[in-house]
C-alpha cells in the first residue's frame, strides 16, 4: 500500500512543521518549506557533535514495492533516480523493484543493484528535501557485504553510477558461478550462546583444515577441495551469530561434528539464499571486480573509478578498520567476495575505539539496524547517542527530531 499523508496540517509548539504536513505541499515547496523550518540542518559549519555513523544493508532485505512509498512523497529525486537506474543498467529495474515478482527480485542480479540503489535514494532524500548535509553531520559510513557499495557511495569514494555498474556485473557472475555448481549451495546461519562463539569458531577451523593441525573430516582440508566444497565463515554478524557459506552437504557434516565431537549444539538457519557468498566458490566476482576497478570511471571521463580521498571514513568488511588508500580500497573490495564479513569487529571497533555515539541505518528492512542496536546496547534516543533505521519515510521525521536532540550532547 502506498504511503498517505494525512489531510490535516501540524506544526509543533514551537512552529516547526512535520513531516505530514510537508507531504501536503506540492514537491516544488517541500524543500524550501522544510528549510525553513528545521535550519539547523542547513548549518554551514557543522557543530561539534557526539561521533556519527550511518550504515547501510546487505542482501536479503529487498522487497517488491520498497521504493514506491518514496517516490510518492518525494518524486523530484526520487523518479530521476529510478529512471538513471534504467538508463545506466540497460535494464527496467525500477519496475520490477516496483511490481516483482517477487521471484525475479531476489534474483541475485536484480536484488543487489536494487538494494543499493533504494538505499542510495534514501540518503539522498535526507539531502535534498530535508536539506541533510551528510559530510557534516556524518564521520564514518559502513554497509555489511552488499551495503559497503552503498557505504563507499555515501562517503565519496565511488560514483553513483559507476557502483551500479559494478554491483550489477558483480551480482551476475555471483548467479552464474551458482547455476553453474553441480550441488547443493547456500548459507546456513548459526546463533549460540555469545561466550560459546569463539571455541564454537575455533572447532570450525579445525574441522575445516584451516589451521595447521589438519582437518578431522575424512576429506582432508579443507582448502584441498574443490572451491564448491569449500566452506567458508561468510559473516561473523554478532557476538553471537556466524554464518557459514558453500556447499549445504559439507555444512551439514561440519553440524553433525560440532554437536557430536566439539560440544557445541548451535541453533543453524538456513538463509533464503541459493548463492554461497563470501566463500571460494566466489572467486571469479573477486577476479571480474579487480579488473573493473583498475578501470576508469564510466561516469566521469579519465577519472579512476575510485575516487581518493573520499568526504569521510569508510570502514572495510575485509579489515574491520577504514580503507587507507586507493589501492587498499580496490584491493578489499575485490577479496570481499571471497572472504569473511568482519561486521561485528567492525561495530566493536567503532564503538570502543571511534567511540561512535549515534548510529543510523539507511536503506530497506531492520536486519542491520537490530544486530548494531543489540551490540551497543542502544534502542532509540539515549543521552548523547542512539540507534536509529530509516527504511520508510514515515520514519525521517523522528530520527531527524531525535538526531536534533541529541546534536549538542556531552559525554
Amino acid at each position: 500500500m502506498a504511503f498517505q499523508a494525512p489531510l490535516a496540517i501540524h506544526h509543533t509548539s514551537t512552529g516547526q512543521m512535520t513531516f505530514r504536513s510537508l507531504l501536503r505541499l506540492p514537491a516544488a515547496l517541500r524543500t524550501a518549506a522544510w528549510k525553513t523550518s528545521q535550519a539547523r540542518w542547513q548549518s554551514t559549519t557543522a557543530p561539534k557533535h557526539p561521533k556519527t555513523a550511518i550504515f547501510f544493508p546487505g542482501q536479503g532485505v529487498q522487497r517488491v514495492g520498497m521504493t514506491t512509498d518514496w517516490a510518492e512523497a518525494f518524486p523530484r529525486t526520487v523518479k530521476p533516480m529510478l529512471e538513471e537506474l534504467d538508463e545506466t543498467l540497460k535494464v527496467p529495474l525500477s519496475k520490477i523493484i516496483a511490481d516483482g515478482p517477487n521471484s525475479k527480485l531476489t534474483a541475485t542480479e536484480n536484488a543487489q543493484p536494487a538494494i543499493m540503489m533504494t538505499s542510495i535514494i534514501i540518503l539522498r532524500v535526507l539531502e535534498r528535501e530535508f536539506g541533510f548535509k551528510t559530510s557534516e553531520r556524518v564521520d564514518i559510513t559502513l554497509g555489511h557485504s552488499l551495503g559497503e557499495f552503498a557505504a563507499l557511495v555515501a562517503a565519496g569514494y565511488l560514483r553513483q553510477p559507476d557502483a551500479l555498474r559494478l554491483v550489477r556485473r558483480r551480482a551476475e557472475v555471483m548467479a552464474r558461478c551458482s547455476k553453474e555448481v553441480g550441488e547443493e549451495v547456500g548459507m546456513v546461519a548459526l546463533v549460540c550462546e555469545s561466550d560459546h562463539l569463539s571455541s564454537m569458531v575455533d572447532a570450525i577451523h579445525e574441522f575445516l583444515g584451516h589451521h595447521n593441525e589438519g582437518s578431522k573430516a575424512d576429506s582432508g582440508p579443507d582448502y584441498e577441495l574443490p572451491a564448491v566444497q569449500q566452506v567458508l565463515i561468510a559473516n561473523v554478524n554478532a557476538k553471537n551469530q556466524i554464518v557459514l557459506s558453500g556447499s549445504i552437504r559439507r555444512i551439514s557434516e561440519l553440524l553433525t561434528h560440532l554437536r557430536q565431537f566439539a560440544g557445541h549444539d548451535p541453533r543453524a538457519v538456513r538463509l533464503k539464499s541459493d548463492s554461497p557468498f563470501h566463500s571460494p566458490l566466489m572467486k571469479p566476482a573477486s577476479e571480474l571486480m579487480k579488473k573493473l576497478l583498475d578501470q576508469p570511471s564510466q561516469a566521469a571521463k579519465g577519472e579512476d573509478t575510485v575516487v581518493w580521498p573520499g568526504i569521510m571514513p569508510c570502514v572495510s568488511n575485509v579489515s574491520a578498520r577504514p580503507f587507507e588508500s586507493q589501492q587498499q580500497l580496490k584491493d578489499y573490495l575485490a577479496r570481499q567476495c571471497v572472504e569473511t564479513v568482519l561486521w561485528h569487529d567492525s561495530i566493536i571497533y567503532l564503538h570502543k575505539e571511534e567511540k561512535v555515539k549515534r548510529w543510523v541505518g539507511i536503506g530497506p528492512g531492520k536486519v542491520g539496524r537490530n544486530l548494531v542496536g543489540k551490540e551497543v546496547g542502544m534502542k532509540g534516543a539515549v543521552k548523547g547517542g542512539g540507534v536509529w533505521g530509516i527504511s520508510d519515510p514515515r520514519e525521517v521525521e523522528a530520527v531527524l527530531r531525535d538526531l536534533e536532540m541529541t546534536e549538542h550532547a556531552e559525554e
